[in-house]
């Protein structure tokens, strides 16, 4: 496993947000192939994307991590807001996705492991602590296990000022899985703020959740 970090910069040739006609394809072809490991029928749009990337910071050296960024459609409007100073981690588990992802965002240090595997990750990569966690993985498809040990793990990843963002289908709030799901962030989380973007196929719910608490703040 090595981390791609060639340049600074994303391709010129790239709208931040915009997904082409050919990541499309590669996304409906990996969510066809492994629909248990992706966590939407198509990638998310420039709506879902613009908003999502507001959490990153414009100031200092953020670490920004994406746990399951696909084709990248979230990654070019996170590029767009993170300073040069700033260092961006993805960690996929489609083989394919990752060697799309080192081939068309080569600032991000795209890794392929499983996001229960967050720490060690961030421990091979020298990274302490996190100021964003993106997570687009399929939350509502995960078994209860994993679910509350990939959360555990962002929580603890988290700067105290640390922010975690989710994107779920909007029905899926109204599962057992996505109530179970809603619980735990607002017992782990300071403040939990929840968004609606409509303009995307099917509308998706975003969770924003900022200040991770303690164990005795819980």
């Amino acid at each position: 496993m090595t981390a791609q970090h060639h340049g600074r910069h994303s391709p010129t040739h790239r709208t931040p947000g915009r997904t082409t006609l050919a990541e499309y394809r590669r996304f409906l072809r990996t969510a066809l192939r492994s629909p248990a490991t992706v966590g939407a029928a198509t990638p998310t749009s420039q709506a879902v994307s613009r908003t999502v990337a507001q959490v990153v910071p414009r100031t200092g050296s953020p670490v920004v991590v994406e746990l399951g960024p696909g084709t990248g459609s979230l990654s070019g409007a996170i590029h767009h807001r993170l300073p040069e100073s700033g260092r961006h981690v993805g960690i996929e588990l489609d083989e394919g996705l990752v060697r799309h992802l080192r081939a068309n965002y080569p600032r991000m240090e795209t890794i392929h492991a499983d996001a229960r595997d967050l720490r060690g990750v961030l421990d091979r990569l020298g990274v302490g602590a996190v100021d964003v966690i993106v997570t687009s993985i399929p939350w509502a498809l995960l078994p209860e296990d994993a679910q509350e040990d990939i959360l555990r793990q962002c929580h603890e990843a988290l700067t105290p000022a640390g922010v975690f963002t989710a994107l779920t289908y909007l029905p899926m709030q109204h599962t057992p899985t996505g109530r179970r799901f809603g619980t735990r962030l607002h017992s782990g989380f300071d403040e939990v703020l929840i968004h609606a973007t409509w303009r995307n196929l099917p509308p998706i719910l975003h969770y924003t959740c900022r200040r991770p608490l303690q164990a005795t703040e819980q």
